[in-house]
């Protein structure tokens, strides 16, 4: 697909789009969860019941859309485009985030940016400079920093929570998901490398949604959340955002990513009441000035465009 400037305008809007959805996904999934002294769904039941709701919205579009089988040499990409955007962010950030709040969470966001890049240089045999990796560190160190200080911990010390490491962890499976996703959307329809992820992880999500569906009544809030959670986060928000990547290409549009983290803390406040403190819009000022200085660190581009063509054929 050619990168030209209306592309790349056009790519940039549908990117900007994606973000804008999922920037309400903590929240939501916050609502959806509960809290440690009100709590509502099970993390396992809202991960896996988000996917199966959005695989039986992606059945039907397939149908309709006459959505050609995926081909063997993309049978893994799918696989692990899967695992890390149906499967593995849904999970850890379900079960995080009983126990911290949108704003806290949305700081730890702030490396995704950064780490969607690194997996892309991985992806494509790129050799971003020192610089860049610099940077990638530095972001990284933000972010633990940030954890370590609001852990809480007994007496003063220093610890960083379960919660903050299963949020790094969906930062890294979320990175895996997105760069994978996005390379396949060089050569197969946008839409459908997210609807083939999802039916091909329905194995896992159909009996794991039905054996931890919620067995007491729940607030008519947690119920929203959730089909938010399903039709937008885990579908109609990667319409938008695997087709932005490839229309205007993935380092330029994963770009707008650097607004997901504020945007996130701006609909916690309405959503579930929560407040902004400086320490927190500080950190989230500091990780995305990272972000957006990595981004402008060179990297190997002419590896990037090899791998593209040789993919293609």
């Amino acid at each position: 697909m050619k990168h030209t400037p209306a592309n790349i305008n056009k790519g940039l809007w549908l990117g900007l789009l994606g973000i804008v959805i999922f920037s309400v996904t903590l929240p939501m999934t916050r609502l959806a969860v509960g809290t440690p002294d009100a709590p509502q769904m099970s993390g396992v039941f809202i991960a896996m019941g988000r996917a199966l709701v959005a695989a039986a919205l992606s059945v039907v579009f397939l149908l309709a859309t006459r959505a050609p089988w995926p081909r063997r040499q993309e049978v893994l990409p799918l696989a692990m485009t899967a695992a890390g955007v149906v499967l593995g962010f849904p999970l850890f950030t379900s079960i995080a985030m009983r126990h911290v709040e949108a704003v806290h969470a949305s700081v730890i966001v702030g490396i995704l940016p950064l780490a969607t890049a690194a997996v892309g240089a991985l992806l494509h045999r790129q050799r971003p400079s020192a610089g860049f990796w610099l940077c990638a560190g530095l972001g990284s160190a933000l972010v633990v920093a940030f954890a370590v200080l609001r852990s809480g911990a007994p007496g003063g010390g220093w610890s960083i929570n379960l919660a903050d490491l299963l949020l790094l962890a969906a930062m890294l499976c979320a990175a895996v998901g997105y760069g994978y996703g996005a390379r396949l959307s060089q050569h197969m329809r946008a839409e459908h490398v997210i609807c083939w992820a999802l039916v091909m992880a329905l194995p896992l999500t159909l009996p794991l949604a039905l054996a931890t569906w919620p067995a007491a009544p729940l607030k008519a809030t947690a119920w929203w959340g959730f089909a938010y959670l399903a039709v937008f986060s885990m579908w109609l928000g990667f319409f938008a955002w695997y087709r932005g990547l490839a229309l205007g290409g993935t380092v330029r549009v994963s770009q707008v990513q650097l607004v997901q983290p504020f945007l996130s803390m701006l609909f916690a406040v309405p959503l579930l009441g929560e407040r902004l403190d400086a320490v927190t819009v500080g950190f989230g000022l500091a990780v995305i000035a990272t972000v957006f200085i990595g981004k402008k660190m060179p990297v190997n581009a002419v590896s990037a465009h090899k791998v593209t063509v040789k993919s293609l054929r």
